[in-house]
């Protein structure tokens, strides 16, 4: 959820802001976050969204088992994934078309019947803050939906730094999941309680070292990725010949 799209070519930009003008301009009813979940908590039973953001460049295995046992440890009622529309961090990188990981990742969860795709940051527009998505999510759902936002342990650790922090410490809980030689430490904790407001619980996932910048450097490299992402993810990169320029 905060990430870059800056390092695109201008003429590859003018083509996903007029894809994404299109869609606005078709005026064609379309769900504000996403086509399977837009009513939850509608009918005033309390429910639990989880909220997985990132880059996804592209989704893999590693993202989808994260989300998968944060629902399951949290109960979760479903999980979106929310592709970053311009992250500020990565404003300096190049990063793969808006609209192409938009649909590497309904690919990747449309099989999964609690998962769903939001494409609220891409047509938002302008530079990607996590605050501002929460802002949005928060208006949408009745109070009665309780929003988790997952994210790494190591961004959690970090996250008094972030645009606005004091106002999403009352916007959900976070998630901070732990990765393979990253763990919220006692005294990280102790220090974030003790600078914010925040409600962090922690989780420990089953250790799958991937990344999208080692899936990105395979392809590069004219390795194979199969079974690093979903079947469907991997033919998609295939056919639109994506991060071969990488090499």
């Amino acid at each position: 959820m905060a990430a870059a799209e800056a390092a695109w070519a201008p003429e590859r930009r003018g083509e996903e802001d007029a894809a994404v003008q299109g869609a606005r301009d078709a005026g064609a009813a379309r769900p504000a976050v996403c086509e399977r979940f837009d009513d939850l908590g509608a009918d005033g039973a309390p429910a639990r969204l989880g909220i997985m953001g990132g880059t996804f460049d592209p989704i893999h295995i590693g993202h989808l088992a994260c989300a998968e046992q944060a629902r399951e440890a949290f109960g979760l009622d479903a999980v979106v994934f929310v592709p970053a529309g311009s992250p500020v961090y990565k404003k300096h990188q190049r990063v793969t078309g808006a609209r192409q990981r938009l649909e590497m990742c309904r690919m990747a969860v449309e099989s999964n019947p609690s998962f769903d795709v939001s494409a609220l940051e891409i047509e938002r527009g302008g530079d990607t803050y996590t605050v501002d998505t929460l802002r949005e999510l928060r208006t949408h759902y009745p109070d009665n939906v309780e929003l988790f936002f997952i994210t790494g342990a190591d961004a959690v650790a970090n996250i008094v730094r972030w645009r606005e922090s004091h106002a999403m410490a009352g916007l959900a809980r976070f998630i901070a999941v732990t990765r393979p030689g990253y763990a919220l430490t006692e005294e990280r904790k102790r220090a974030l309680a003790e600078q914010s407001d925040f409600a962090i619980d922690c989780l420990e996932v089953t250790a799958l070292a991937i990344s999208s910048s080692d899936l990105r450097a395979r392809v590069a490299q004219g390795r194979s990725i199969r079974y690093l992402t979903m079947g469907r993810v991997n033919d998609y990169i295939v056919a639109q010949g994506l991060y071969r320029e990488e090499a």
